[in-house]
Order: C-alpha cells, then structure tokens, then sequence
C-alpha cells in the first residue's frame, strides 16, 4: 500500500469530488480515479458510492478515512521529529561529570540550554573520572566533563576554561594570613587529597607535593572535591581545590599557589567519531560561552 494513496484517499473523502480532490492534490482526475481503484481493491471492499452526481462514503471508508488520519499525523510527527534529531534541535544527551563539576558554571550552563532547546533531554552521570572515560570509550555516555584531558585516537579533548588550583585551609589556620604560598610551605600539614586512582589528575596532585621535595602525609583520602572541603571547614587538614568551586563555601580560606602546581583546566571530552547531532551542538554552546568569570576567579 502506497503513502501516496493514502493521501489521495483522504483528499477525496473530505472533498467527495473528484474534480476538487484533483485540483487539491495538483494531479488530473483520470490517475486519482484509478488510484482510489485500486486502493479499494487492495483493501478488498469499497471506499466510495459512486454516481453520476455524487461520491458518498461507505461505512468501510469512515473507518478507514478515521485510521489513515492518524496514520498520516502520526507519520508528520515522526517526520518532524527525526528531522529535529538529526538538525541537533531534538535528542538526549548523557553527560559524565564528578561532583566538583556542580559548584562551577555547569549547571547554569546546561539550565540555559535546556530552556532554550526544549526537545533536547540532558542526563547526568555523576561518577569518577576514570569511570567517564571508560563509559565514554563504551557509548554509555556522549561527552565527560573532566579535569583530564585525552587526545587519542578514540577521544579528543576541548579546554572549555582554565582552573588553576588553589589550596583550602582552615578558617584561622596559621598560612591564611598570606596571599600567596608556596607549595614546599604546606609540607608538615596534614592533607586530605583525592584517590589517587580516581583520575590522572588527582595522581598530578599527589606528584606535585613530591617534586616540591616533601610526600603529603595524607590523613583522608576521598573521592569528590566537596569532601576535601568539608573535612578542611572541619579544621582535619588541607587539600588542593579548583578554583571555580572555591566561593562554595566561605568557612574555608583560599590561597592562590606560586610554582609547582600542574596546569588545571575544564576540559569536554567526546569520541573522535561522534555522531550524535544534539551532543554537537551542545559542545558548541559550551564553546562560545563566556565563561571568563570562572577562569579569572569567582
């Protein structure tokens, strides 16, 4: 059975003439009679009473003229749809992305595009770094929001924004009465860092207080940012924070770190290969964002 028909058919049962469906349809009346001929035929029962004055519906075709509009909307729907999917204004996104993530631009960010891309649906997969990534080389999600940066030959990476990394202290800790400090000041403090199997970064860290010449006598080790900073409100050590999540809280005190700290940015990180529309033009709004205030401090 042909859409075509189907279209035809319609045409002529709410018009019940010939000569006006054609006219409606841009077609002549010869073709049309004989495609509603052999419509009727294939379904096996006639559509229309035909005199020389009139076209009437048989009760068979108010059924059929019932079901083939529904057909026909539902497939404009879908036309619509696939059309808006594969323009990018239409899909679902799955993003990876570690609790630190919610204290930075991220959320206004995604709100924003949300607001503005109605058909679009965001999932958030809060997990480890590492974990994105294998997820990510998977397929269980479109794009990480990570501090690490992969460029092979199944991801790449884009810096959405500097980060640099800032060190968290107990209000009225002894060092928070300097701006500044180095990091070979903070080798006799208690540190609570991040698990140094969580990300490449989180080992960068660790690596950083041994180049300074001194291992960090760790007291706790964590998962998620907010914990190192809950524990250092709580007055049990310090730890290394980025800088977007440091106006998170304002019972703990924020030193900038002169030399010896690894590059810090916020990176998406997506498949070489990506093919999904709405994912892309996610990317893109990331990219021309401004997001300037989070990469000169808060």
């Amino acid at each position: 059975m042909e859409l075509r028909n189907l279209r035809y058919f319609v045409a002529l049962a709410e018009e019940l003439s010939f000569t006006k469906a054609a006219r409606r349809l841009h077609i002549s009346q010869p073709p049309l009679s004989v495609q509603i001929a052999q419509l009727e035929e294939e379904i096996g029962v006639p559509l229309f009473t035909r005199t020389s004055r009139s076209v009437q519906l048989t009760p068979a075709g108010e059924v059929f003229l019932n079901d083939t509009r529904s057909i026909l909307d539902r497939l404009s729907v879908a036309c619509d749809r696939a059309r808006s999917v594969g323009s990018g204004l239409a899909g679902r996104i799955d993003i990876g992305l570690s609790g630190s993530q919610f204290q930075g631009p991220l959320p206004s960010l995604i709100a924003r595009y949300m607001q503005s891309n109605a058909g679009v649906s965001i999932v958030l997969h809060e997990s480890r770094p590492a974990d994105q990534l294998d997820e990510l080389r998977r397929g269980g999600i479109d794009l990480s929001i990570s501090r690490t940066p992969v460029n092979d030959s199944v991801l790449r990476s884009q810096l959405l924004f500097n980060d640099p990394i800032v060190v968290a202290l107990p209000a009225g800790h002894r060092l928070a009465e300097e701006e500044r400090l180095k990091l070979s000041d903070l080798s006799a403090e208690p540190f609570i860092m991040l698990r140094t199997e969580s990300s490449a970064f989180a080992r960068l860290l660790f690596d950083s207080c041994i180049q300074a010449g001194f291992a960090p006598r760790v007291v706790q080790w964590v998962l998620e940012v907010p914990a190192i900073m809950s524990l250092v409100a709580a007055g049990i050590g310090v730890g290394f924070v980025p800088r977007s999540v440091a106006c998170a809280r304002d019972d703990c005190v924020y030193r900038t770190l002169e030399g010896g700290m690894p590059r810090s940015g916020v990176y998406v990180v997506q498949r070489c290969n990506e093919t999904n529309r709405v994912a892309e033009a996610f990317v893109r709004m990331l990219e021309e964002s401004d997001l300037s205030r989070w990469q000169d401090g808060n």
